[in-house]
């Protein structure tokens, strides 16, 4: 790997284009979003939290599902890219949050976590993984969704990530794949309670 990507480069990316990895418009995109909507289950979801929402386009699909949608991202121009994308939507915010920052509220009913993780270094991983676990209520849903190939600017390998950050949070899961390509794949996952 060569330079890893920090918060600054994706400020910079979403100042240069406000869909810089084509989310919006590729296929491949559309197949991986609609993976993550199968994954969360069927409607209406009460409180969800959406963890490093990029530019939104997640956003918009997971906030018809649910009947309050917290989308947090790190930088100031991502986070107004999700609050355009969800502006329709009354009961989804957009919020500048760098995880492991605290969420807004303490509980939630399902957490999506897609294409984040392996930007993290581990010890960052470690923090969220267990706040998720503190944060999602019993019998929740988390959706994972990221790479199965590591690119130039991640901070961590991406084999293996979602298995890794679910080690951390101290849980036991049980866990169905939603969707899987040569490229990434989707997870459902359920606590089933401490597992140390």
């Amino acid at each position: 790997m060569t330079r890893a990507i920090d918060l600054d480069g994706f400020e910079a990316k979403f100042t240069g284009s406000d869909d810089p990895w084509s989310t919006w418009t590729a296929h491949d995109e559309a197949v991986k979003r609609r993976a993550i909507i199968h994954a969360l289950g069927p409607g209406p979801l009460g409180r969800v939290l959406e963890l490093g929402a990029g530019n939104g386009s997640n956003s918009r699909s997971i906030a018809f599902r649910t009947l309050r949608l917290d989308a947090t991202e790190a930088t100031e121009k991502g986070t107004a890219l999700v609050e355009r994308a969800v502006a329709a939507q009354p009961r989804a915010r957009a919020l500048q949050l760098a995880v492991p920052e605290e969420p807004p509220r303490t509980v939630y009913d399902a957490i999506v976590v897609a294409e984040l993780l392996y930007y993290l270094d581990p010890r960052d991983m470690r923090a969220l993984a267990r706040q998720v676990a503190r944060c999602l209520r019993p019998g929740g849903t988390l959706v994972l969704a990221h790479h199965r190939i590591t690119f130039y600017d991640f901070v961590q390998h991406a084999a293996g990530i979602q298995d890794r950050f679910l080690a951390e949070t101290g849980m036991s899961w049980t866990r169905s794949v939603a969707r899987r390509t040569g490229r990434w794949e989707v997870w459902r996952c359920t606590p089933l309670g401490r597992s140390r």
